[in-house]
């Protein structure tokens, strides 16, 4: 873990780096990365317990947000102010930020099923698909030794800023409720659906094609 690259090649990177080195730099020095994390966790707790309460206010959509800016301020920060101080532990830092993340994502799911915009089920099959490409990512560090947590552009402030988007939409012009064969569905359950497909594809993808290249780089002659 000491010596693994990190790779976040993501399409907001040349905005979010800067941004994030500098909020390091204006960090008090009572802020330590274990409370960033910490932070990171509480916003994404925020923002599953409000999609739950938006079955009584719509007006909780805006506190889902604000929830995940606040994950997003938590979980993106405290390595960047690890590294800032050279205060780094790779294995702590692995083990507990990599741990947590799984469990804010379980929150922010559980309570976007519950939720009046979206089906359980629909959410559910997304978030399967989500702790699998997790899972394919942690491979991969052991594998290869690269950290890897950008798809084509694609990574969680990405992920965060679309779910902002399509909060926002929500709440404005509604989910856009319509039927299927005798089934309902919203916008978000579409959306859902479509993480859903894309994670399996691309996990099922990753699996032939990494399995190809490891087998003929261990092949016996």
């Amino acid at each position: 873990m000491e010596s693994h690259t990190r790779i976040n090649d993501i399409l907001l990177g040349p905005l979010e780096r800067p941004a994030l080195n500098w909020l390091a730099q204006k960090m008090p020095r009572y802020i330590t990365p274990d409370i960033l994390t910490l932070i990171g966790v509480i916003g994404s707790f925020i923002t599953g317990l409000s999609y739950y309460l938006t079955s009584f206010d719509e007006l909780f959509l805006w506190l889902a947000d604000l929830g995940l800016i606040i994950n997003w301020f938590g979980d993106s920060l405290d390595g960047t102010l690890a590294r800032y101080r050279k205060i780094e532990r790779p294995k702590y830092g692995y083990f507990i930020d990599h741990t947590l993340d799984s469990l804010s994502i379980i929150a922010i799911a559980v309570g976007a099923g519950l939720s009046p915009y979206a089906r359980f089920d629909l959410v559910m099959f997304a978030l399967v698909g989500y702790l699998l490409m997790s899972i394919l990512v942690y491979i991969r560090t052991y594998v290869y030794g690269v950290f890897k947590i950008s798809y084509y552009k694609i990574g969680p402030t990405e992920v965060r800023l679309i779910i902002i988007i399509l909060n926002t939409l929500v709440y404005f012009f509604g989910a856009s409720e319509f039927a299927h064969e005798g089934e309902k569905y919203t916008i978000l359950d579409l959306a859902a659906l479509f993480l859903a497909i894309g994670f399996f594809v691309i996990y099922i993808i990753s699996i032939i094609v990494e399995s190809k290249k490891l087998r003929k780089e261990e092949t016996i002659k």
